[in-house]
């Protein structure tokens, strides 16, 4: 379940996120207040999802795979540039998400065998 709290966080950050750029500084007033309600919803999800993750690494994929969908948003939808650079930080941030992932997964499984071996 904490990972569907994880997923749904990101969802709402990313709408949050969107919203931030159609409010156009707050002028625009429905998109302002959606963009309070996402960021409302994605913190209480990504608050849910920590009670069983670890909150390096909800955070960093939390983060990570936001930047990656707000940068297919901006150049889809908003027709920003998307340079060799910002596509291999982008490429280099996933990595990064998939290691740290993996990480937390081989010390969760390390922790296991450790109490199986005190018993």
């Amino acid at each position: 379940m904490h990972w569907l709290y994880l997923c749904l966080a990101i969802i709402f950050e990313v709408g949050g996120t969107t919203s931030m750029k159609l409010s156009e500084g707050f002028t625009r007033l429905y998109p302002s207040i959606l963009m309070i309600a996402f960021y409302l919803g994605s913190f209480t999800f990504l608050t849910l999802s920590l009670k069983n993750l670890d909150v390096s690494v909800a955070y960093a994929i939390w983060s990570g795979v936001g930047i990656v969908i707000i940068t297919l948003i901006g150049f889809f939808m908003f027709h920003e540039k998307l340079s060799i650079v910002k596509a291999v930080s982008i490429i280099l941030i996933l990595i990064g998400v998939v290691v740290l992932n993996m990480e937390s997964n081989h010390s969760s499984i390390e922790e296991t065998i450790e109490i199986e071996e005190i018993n």
